[in-house]
């Protein structure tokens, strides 16, 4: 479109936009209004006009365009730069100061040495991230698994509360900044009231309606649902490097986002205790829901040398407040059989309302929790969410019993199969042995051909169930070699039903590795950890045949994580189901190969790690490594290329010459630096 809009016209636009993006911070961020509604509804006005008559001069980060895509059929999966790490919870104060105790062994420093943590407040909400190009939104997301998750952006313009241009004269080329959306409590009551208007379903709280209104696919639904963000950090940026988190929240609020207005810095582990004694107590009065409050170590630096586990960082950790609790009746006890066999013991109670949603089952875990808290059929038992999400008995009120209540006994055999129940010496869990047991065959078939893993469409529990009740299929391999003719004999089956069942398996044939990984059901291998080993394997004979040692060395996985796979393969049980997938033409596809890393740059393609003090901030020293093409990460193994020390290194500068892994003091790390500058 030609740009013919004069000058004048021009910098009114502009301006209008600049007076609107202020206003929208005053009003939604600092909660703080300079004008009244009147007055933004004028200016507001003002600027649709100037754009509907020069449409050239229309831009995604106007304030006029928030709402107006058209509805999606399907929402695109986002790879994040860094991943979404989920918190350790501590549940109490021992566990609070435990951590503490953690992360002071971590770093080598002395059980007197006060650190300080960030508080704030844990918002009861959905996560997700915000990319910033050149300070203009340009992406939202959810977290997902923590490694992915599914574009979201018309859905996250539509929030006033997130900046579609940051309030920067200078902003960077690039930042991720993280948040929480929620919905404050008189926001949600007005959906329920009109949803109870309109005679639909009652949302059961706060969070399942935020969660559910940031993945309409009309983004008009979810701009009528008022949703609210506060943020509390950052994932990528480029040109941007604080040396604390309260400085790097401290930024964001200059430039448009909403922080937690009740963070705090506090100094040591006593002050972080008191600041969550004080909101544990007045949580409640909160315009929106929070279960908690997370305690991060304030400095970036430490922040790094810390590091993470798995999914989790080290540095941080989720204390949660006590759930509410409520008291019903045990109507009975019976035995659940998972995936892995694990028998377990649910209560179903008279049902009862718990953090504004109905429980009427609690699992009981096993026969020993039973046992210890004496729970019985007809009791009287206060109820809570462990977490705010898992219904469990808490105890059992005593005075309430009448002496007909009858004591449970776990079963010998298992309830769906009837076959031996065998408790291992060491388990708290009583499994079935039968190899063939429904409870176990239908949930590997399932998981296998699940959307997280191989994705057969139209392959559902019903489908599975009738397969292995005709004994036609005991494990997920068997599914290759049906024939339209066997399908055909399942109830309210018709031809083209058949047919496309058979597709849908056979489009499974050639599944990304890291996927049929997934699928396997392997104990702790979920989505993320299935990428690193398929990254880091390559193919799934490969992976079959690695130590365990090889597999603790990867980055990310731990010596729990290669236990367990290991164990996995070596059972006769999963080398009949590979030998079968093989026969069946079962061929997994590696992730694309990494680029080679350019000639001449020195840490292209490279792996680094550093600790100790360093004259420049960490974040600094990581950019300049991830300029050039590499990966800075938190921990040593054998894949680190290089281990920049600086002053007091500690024990990974120690675990870098155990392992033979080149040391770099900081001044050689710069000149590698800078001989391309």
């Amino acid at each position: 479109m030609p740009d013919t809009a004069p000058e004048s016209v021009r910098t009114r636009v502009a301006e209008l936009r600049r007076q609107l993006n202020r206003h929208n911070y005053r009003y939604y961020v600092l909660d703080s209004p300079e004008i009244s509604d009147a007055e933004y509804d004028a200016l507001f006005r003002r600027l649709q006009d100037l754009e509907e008559q020069h449409p050239d001069l229309i831009t995604s980060d106007s304030p006029t365009q928030r709402v107006g895509a058209e509805p999606l059929s399907e929402f695109e999966t986002v790879r994040h730069r860094l991943p979404m790490l989920s918190l350790g919870n501590a549940f109490d104060e021992d566990e609070l100061r435990a951590f503490d105790e953690r992360v002071k062994r971590h770093l080598s420093l002395p059980a007197d040495e006060t650190i300080d943590y960030l508080a704030e407040l844990k918002v009861d909400g959905l996560a997700v991230s915000l990319t910033y190009e050149n300070g203009i939104l340009a992406r939202g997301a959810t977290r997902g698994d923590g490694a992915t998750g599914e574009d979201i952006t018309q859905n996250l313009r539509t929030v006033r509360a997130i900046p579609l241009r940051m309030l920067a004269d200078d902003p960077p080329s690039f930042i991720e900044v993280r948040g929480e959306v929620y919905l404050d409590r008189r926001e949600f009551a007005r959906i329920n009231r009109e949803r109870e208007e309109e005679g639909q379903p009652l949302f059961a709280n706060p969070r399942n309606a935020a969660a559910g209104s940031v993945r309409q696919l009309d983004s008009s639904i979810t701009a009528r649902r008022r949703l609210d963000i506060i943020v509390y950090g950052t994932g990528a940026l480029e040109g941007l490097s604080f040396e604390r988190h309260s400085e790097m929240l401290d930024y964001l609020v200059t430039v448009g986002f909403r922080a937690s207005p009740e963070r705090a810095v506090c100094r040591g582990i006593d002050e972080a205790a008191a600041y969550c004694r004080q909101w544990q107590e007045k949580h409640a009065d909160l315009s929106y829901g929070a279960d908690g409050v997370v305690l991060k170590a304030d400095s970036l630096a430490l922040q790094s040398d810390l590091g993470q586990v798995s999914r989790s960082p080290r540095w941080a950790v989720a204390y949660k407040f006590p759930p509410e609790e409520q008291t019903t009746v045990v109507k009975d006890i019976f035995v659940s059989v998972g995936r892995t066999g694990a028998l377990t013991p649910v209560a179903m109670m008279e049902p009862v309302v718990i953090s504004g949603s109905t429980v009427q089952m609690a699992t009981l875990h096993n026969e020993d929790e039973v046992a210890r808290k004496d729970v019985r059929v007809g009791d009287t038992v206060v109820v809570r969410k462990a977490g705010d999400v898992i219904p469990e008995i808490v105890s059992v009120i005593e005075g309430k019993r009448t002496g007909d209540e009858r004591a449970f006994v776990m079963p010998d055999t298992c309830p769906v199969c009837g076959a031996e129940a065998v408790r291992e010496e060491g388990e708290a869990v009583r499994r079935c042995t039968g190899i063939a047991c429904p409870a176990q065959v239908n949930g590997r078939i399932e998981h296998f051909f699940s959307r997280g893993a191989l994705d057969a469409e139209g392959l559902g529990p019903r489908i599975i169930a009738q397969l292995t009740a005709k004994e036609m299929v005991r494990h997920p391999a068997d599914l290759y070699f049906l024939t339209k003719d066997d399908i055909l004999k399942l109830d309210r089956m018709g031809d083209k039903l058949a047919q496309n069942i058979l597709d849908a398996i056979a489009t499974t044939k050639r599944p990304p590795l890291a996927r049929l990984i997934s699928g396997l059901g392997i104990r702790h291998v979920g989505g993320h950890v299935s990428d690193v080993l398929a990254e880091r394997f390559r193919s799934l004979d490969r992976l079959a045949s690695a130590t365990e040692e090889e597999l603790a060395s990867t980055m990310e996985i731990g010596p729990v994580i290669a236990q367990a796979v290991t164990v996995f393969f070596r059972q006769d049980q999963t080398k009949e189901l590979l030998r079968k997938l093989k026969e069946a033409g079962v061929s997994p596809q590696a992730p694309a190969a990494p680029e080679p890393a350019p000639a001449g740059i020195p840490f292209a393609g490279k792996t680094v790690v550093f600790t100790g003090g360093l004259t420049i901030p960490r974040s600094e020293a990581e950019a300049m490594v991830q300029a050039q093409g590499g990966r800075a990460t938190s921990s040593v193994s054998k894949s680190t290329d290089f281990v920049v020390a600086g002053d007091s290194p500690g024990s990974t500068f120690d675990k870098a010459r155990q392992l033979g892994v080149r040391v770099l003091t900081e001044e050689e790390f710069r000149r590698m630096i800078e001989q391309l500058e």
